[in-house]
């Protein structure tokens, strides 16, 4: 849901924050000292990476999910064919219209904060793994003599390497936020999740501590090859620009 404007957020987000943060370390009080161009510390491209998943989490990912989660959570296996001409959320469009009139604008961003602290754990560790081994393996071909850029399967095989780090994390963050999401409000009574740690508190002990990790393995098929082809199209566009001397 929202994966165009959110990757579109997330990498030009990264790459502002990025020299933004490069500049500010380069700078007083800290005078770090200047890398090579096109080469990042390590601490910058983490911080960089941390901020960009919290800019989409905002703008783009929790209103997003939160639409998804509803439509999805209509449907089951028992489900009558005839219920689905009544059914109540029809699109996002919809679906956003829908909870903004019945529980507020607010409902949109339940679970922002898990969502927040996903995305940010998620997209610090990413870029961070990802660059890691890129600047090892263009080190590498740097001594064999050959050209010190990715082939695409390289950035390909990176990519999904490092896309399955950041789930293998996170993966409580985004069971919490889903609970909380999926969940309706309504007046007068009390939810059952609140926060992320009551909320981790509860399904750990209503469901055993490994319910934390539930859905794992479907994310890492999901989100590794996601994230291989991404870095890959990233990589191809963006030298491409270069060469062509628009950036």
């Amino acid at each position: 849901t929202g994966i165009v404007p959110k990757m579109a957020i997330r990498f030009v987000s990264f790459e502002q924050y990025r020299e933004a943060l490069q500049g500010v370390a380069c700078g007083a009080p800290f005078h770090a000292r200047r890398p090579e161009p096109g080469q990042f510390d390590q601490r910058v491209t983490f911080l960089a990476g941390l901020l960009s998943g919290l800019t989409e989490a905002v703008m783009v990912v929790t209103p997003a999910e939160v639409c998804k989660i509803r439509m999805q959570s209509q449907y089951n296996s028992m489900i009558d064919p005839a219920q689905l001409k009544h059914r109540k959320y029809t699109n996002v469009a919809q679906t956003a219209y829908v909870i903004v009139k019945e529980e507020g604008l607010g409902a949109l961003y339940k679970g922002v904060v898990p969502t927040m602290m996903r995305q940010g754990c998620n997209q610090a560790v990413n870029f961070t793994t990802y660059n890691a081994f890129k600047k090892r393996v263009i080190e590498w071909r740097k001594e064999k003599g050959q050209k010190e850029e990715l082939e695409h399967w390289q950035s390909l095989l990176l990519g999904g390497i490092s896309g399955g780090f950041g789930p293998m994390v996170n993966n409580p963050l985004d069971v919490v936020k889903t609970r909380m999401q999926k969940q309706v409000i309504v007046p007068g009574r009390k939810p059952k999740y609140r926060g992320l740690f009551q909320s981790c508190k509860v399904i750990s002990k209503e469901e055993g501590f490994g319910a934390l990790w539930k859905g794992i393995t479907p994310r890492l098929l999901r989100i590794m090859p996601g994230q291989a082809i991404t870095f890959m199209t990233y990589e191809a566009i963006s030298s491409r620009l270069v060469r062509w001397g628009w950036f």
